[in-house]
């Protein structure tokens, strides 16, 4: 090959530029490579005054042609993006320019641009495109200019046989957000549960009405992880979903009255405090409503009218008992207190039922405020010595910090060696307050619980140790009850360690999913002692 006459290359490009030949202009800049970089820059030099129109093809398809000069000479890249940026109608033009092969920094500077002229030119390209990254990539940018008019085509898309265009089509809707766009993804939900959850996350991003109303939609869908993302979501917007949360409170669905309770009292908006009294005011059937509403009443600050939560220490279950007993602790007063003396002096059957779930529920306003009565240590000590010993050796540290030792507080903590070895059972909830239910019910079974907020520290913990018994959630963060139990069963057969779903769901699909999981057996909440007794003992042998 004859060497490159570099002066006869500047005097040929000189030319073509006069002439307006592209054509041969570009045949000039497939040498650029074989120069050295003074003689490119020379090149460049006269390329870069022609006028924008002739070098912008020129230099995207030098770039095209030779990816390599975007490293070894950057300005190429550089200019070919500023003149773009600086003349909108030569980017459209190049758009459209047919002698333009590559166009991806043309789209791309259209998106980042966000200009809106250039929407129906990319929609008219995608329409003209068949290869699947380009498409992609102009379904992106589309959404990065966010023009309404476009929403259609990208609807479009949604459905398409080719599952990255769905994903691209999906957040570049969401990126338009308006209604239209919304109600779009909204109408795409429910034949693929993945798709489900990447929409969700777009209308958790927009929290327009639309996003607020499909994402508490959510919670009555039946399948675990789709209603944990939703509560999730919910609870991280706050506020602002509190008052389309409070619209699910009039209706009859338990299961949407357990999850919208639950997510009001993580938001922990005083605005939910009267509709939750409004609703418990009705005397809910379902235990698990109940104890949700007292559950989230724990959390939320009752400013006034506090003492209508007495009522739930009368409940006819345990679990609802104490969800009342701790947000009477969390919202404790004279008049309260007052009340609770009143209900223990009486005696009888309620008395005894009263004093136990204050024992076991570890309310230590309320503990203190009855700990100098003779009548409430009487009744006390009828469960204290057989309580937990963590329960027994709390009470005890409470009092003698409070200065209230003595008698009292030695008879509490008496002898907190165990006398027998206990099987070992794992209960796994969200809810501490469930876990304080299952720390005193088993324990009351004659096991040591072993219990776990996260289901992730207790695979680890399951990793290294086998109990005889697990007892788990079904509807929790991260991992559900049902990815839970999968995990378990890599670790141990059914045989090896039964597990048992514990939950306020009643959703067949839940069921079987469980099932399939590899979960023993189901249990309804609210449970007791002998509810837990009873599915317990299909597998094991109790004490």
């Amino acid at each position: 090959m004859a060497e490159l006459n570099t002066d006869h290359m500047i005097e040929e490009i000189q030319a073509n530029i006069k002439t307006g030949d592209r054509m041969k202009a570009r045949l000039v800049l497939t040498h650029i490579g074989d120069i050295d970089r003074k003689s490119q820059n020379r090149l460049l030099y006269e390329l870069f005054k022609a006028d924008v129109d002739f070098t912008v093809p020129l230099l995207n398809n030098l770039l095209v042609d030779k990816p390599e000069l975007a490293v070894s000479l950057p300005v190429i890249r550089e200019t070919l993006i500023s003149n773009l940026i600086a003349y909108p109608d030569v980017l459209l033009q190049a758009l459209r320019d047919t002698t333009v092969k590559d166009k991806t920094i043309m789209i791309e500077t259209a998106g980042e641009l966000k200009l809106e002229q250039a929407a129906p030119v990319l929609v008219e390209l995608l329409s003209q495109n068949d290869d699947t990254q380009v498409m992609q990539l102009i379904i992106e940018n589309l959404g990065l200019i966010g023009d309404p008019e476009s929403v259609n085509t990208l609807t479009d898309f949604l459905y398409s046989a080719d599952r990255n265009l769905i994903n691209s089509a999906i957040y570049a809707l969401g990126q338009v957000g308006t209604q239209t766009a919304m109600h779009r993804l909204a109408e795409r939900m429910g034949t693929d549960n993945e798709l489900d959850l990447v929409i969700l996350t777009i209308f958790a991003e927009v929290q327009d009405k639309v996003s607020l109303r499909i994402l508490n939609d959510t919670l009555r869908s039946h399948y675990a992880h789709m209603r944990i993302y939703a509560k999730d979501t919910l609870t991280q917007i706050g506020s602002k979903a509190v008052p389309t949360l409070i619209e699910n409170l009039k209706d009859t669905d338990n299961d949407l009255l357990v999850h919208t309770l639950n997510v009001l009292g993580e938001i922990g908006d005083e605005a939910a405090v009267m509709p939750i009294r409004t609703l418990l005011n009705t005397v809910p059937q379902d235990a698990n409503v109940r104890f949700a509403a007292y559950e989230a009443l724990a959390l939320l600050p009752l400013r006034k009218g506090a003492y209508t939560l007495a009522a739930g220490l009368t409940d006819t279950e345990d679990h609802v008992c104490t969800a009342a007993a701790r947000a009477i602790d969390k919202n404790f007063n004279e008049i309260l207190s007052a009340g609770i003396k009143n209900l223990v002096r009486s005696g009888g059957s309620e008395a005894r039922h009263i004093v136990k779930i204050i024992v076991n529920a570890e309310v230590d306003n309320i503990f203190l405020s009855l700990a100098n009565e003779e009548f409430f240590q009487e009744l006390a000590l009828t469960y204290l010595p057989h309580a937990h010993p963590d329960i027994r050796n709390h009470y005890a540290t409470v009092l003698r910090e409070k200065g209230l030792g003595g008698a009292f507080a030695d008879r509490i903590e008496g002898d907190s060696g165990e006398k027998n070895r206990r099987l070992k059972v794992c209960a796994v909830d969200d809810s501490r307050m469930i876990l304080s239910i299952y720390k005193a019910t088993l324990h009351e079974l004659g096991c040591e619980p072993v219990l776990f907020e996260f289901p992730e520290t207790a695979l680890e913990w399951l990793a290294k140790e086998q109990p005889a018994f697990v007892l788990t959630d079904l509807n929790m963060p991260d991992i559900s009850g049902i990815e839970l139990t999968e995990k378990i069963r890599k670790l141990y057969s059914a045989d090896d360690l039964p597990v048992v779903m514990v939950t306020t769901q009643s959703d067949i699909q839940d069921h079987e999913a469980a099932t399939n999981a590899g979960v023993n057996d189901i249990l309804m909440k609210p449970f007791n002692v002998e509810s837990l007794r009873k599915v317990m003992g299909k597998f094991i042998n109790l004490p």
